[in-house]
């Protein structure tokens, strides 16, 4: 037997935890995101990665290249097959990482095969998508974490905490920037097919339905694809800045009854008649009129009678009056940036281990993203919708009602 244990065994290196103690975790779906995202979550004293999953060579060797020279070793495991991760008994966590098409039905089979997981956004790619993974994970008792970040980073949530406190008065009305929507339903030219442990092709679609093979498609073209992406591409952002309306306003466990598109942004009406106004971003990451610029990406402003708050990525909040301003915590001492995972992995991670809720659960993900596709739903068709929020159907309109779910191409049915 050997006498040397290597200090990574027993927790030494750079705190970790000892191996025992660790949640260990796998990965499906390697890309530029996942990659940001473990980068955060590699240090941390709470997991272990030992897989990885994806229907992409490169994309998985890089992923075990990755943790590999975060560990010091080569154990880490790759495979192009998802099953192989859900069968397996050592593994009690996922990161799902996938195209938007994915993520719902991986978290499903995931909750399913008594994993926790922790989910990129948009994530689900329809309402009933949404349904189908709050109930899931609802009835398996799993952990779930939208990774909407911005629930954990300190200044959304000063901003929250300020409408919410009653302070700016009665709120009249919220803004969440979005993006301007788009609707494209073509095809790239076909191309020959890479053998399957290359890109495997059938997997990559998935629930989608099938369409010839191209290699930008599997770079990232898939954006703004109606078949790949969530409600004419809404959601990239309003996954975040509606989601956080839903907070500050209080109302997590319901959503806006109205959806009026415009030219230039959407509005989502309350029951009680206060306004989300989704404003459409022609230059997001440039010059945002109507918006201020410095605060950064993905801002979000809420309004009460007494006065108004708004933040962005950059971590400043801008209050008015100012006299407001020493109702804010001060955020500047440990400042983020709205992209940082970390205080919103290590909530994940906690839930993990006590089974409590998570900043942004399965319940509160599945209004948000009702909400959103709603919203993307009254652009697309043109005309206002009206959502029974406890329902979840639209009132008096069919061809909205049967845009809540998608065929899913078989064998990936959920």
């Amino acid at each position: 037997m050997p006498w040397i244990v290597p200090a990574s065994a027993l927790g030494r290196q750079e705190g970790r935890k000892a191996a025992s103690e660790r949640i260990t975790c796998g990965v499906i779906g390697f890309g530029p995101r996942c990659t940001y995202v473990m980068k955060a979550m590699l240090p941390m004293a709470d997991p272990h990665f030992v897989a990885i999953c994806d229907v992409q060579k490169s994309r998985r060797e890089a992923g075990k290249a990755l943790v590999d020279d975060q560990y010091g070793n080569t154990d880490c495991q790759i495979t192009r097959e998802h099953n192989d991760l859900f069968e397996r008994d050592d593994i009690d966590a996922l990161v799902i990482a996938t195209g938007d098409r994915w993520h719902g039905p991986a978290s499903i089979l995931a909750a399913k095969a008594g994993k926790d997981v922790y989910c990129e956004k948009p994530c689900a790619l329809t309402i009933e998508i949404a349904q189908k993974l709050d109930d899931t994970f609802r009835e398996t008792g799993r952990v779930f974490q939208a990774g909407t970040q911005r629930r954990s980073v300190a200044n959304f949530q000063a901003a929250v905490a300020l409408a919410q406190s009653g302070k700016l008065g009665k709120l009249k009305e919220l803004h969440a920037s979005v993006y301007t929507p788009t609707l494209d339903n073509t095809w790239l030219p076909g191309e020959p097919t890479p053998p399957i442990d290359v890109v495997d092709w059938d997997r990559w679609l998935g629930p989608a339905p099938w369409r010839p093979y191209n290699e930008k498609y599997v770079q990232g073209r898939w954006r703004g694809q109606w078949d790949f992406d969530s409600g004419a591409r809404l959601l990239d952002w309003a996954a975040h800045t509606l989601d956080l309306c839903q907070q500050a306003k209080g109302a997590d466990d319901t959503m806006p009854v109205s959806y009026e598109p415009g030219e230039k942004s959407i509005i989502a009406r309350y029951a009680d008649g206060v306004p989300i106004i989704l404003d459409f971003l022609e230059t997001p990451f440039g010059e945002r009129e109507g918006w201020i610029t410095e605060l950064g990406t993905c801002p979000v402003r809420f309004v009460g009678e007494d006065g108004w708050v708004e933040t962005g990525d950059n971590g400043g909040i801008v209050v008015e009056p100012e006299s407001l301003r020493a109702e804010l915590p001060d955020v500047s001492a440990a400042p983020q940036v709205g992209l940082d995972v970390g205080a919103h992995a290590q909530d994940f991670f906690d839930a993990v281990r006590s089974r409590c809720t998570t900043n942004a659960n399965s319940r509160i993900m599945r209004h948000s993203h009702i909400a959103c596709h709603a919203a993307a739903l009254s652009w697309v068709l043109g005309r206002t919708l009206t959502l029974d929020p406890k329902r979840e159907e639209f009132l008096n309109d069919a061809e909205a009602n049967s845009l809540r779910s998608r065929p899913e191409r078989q064998p990936y049915v959920i």
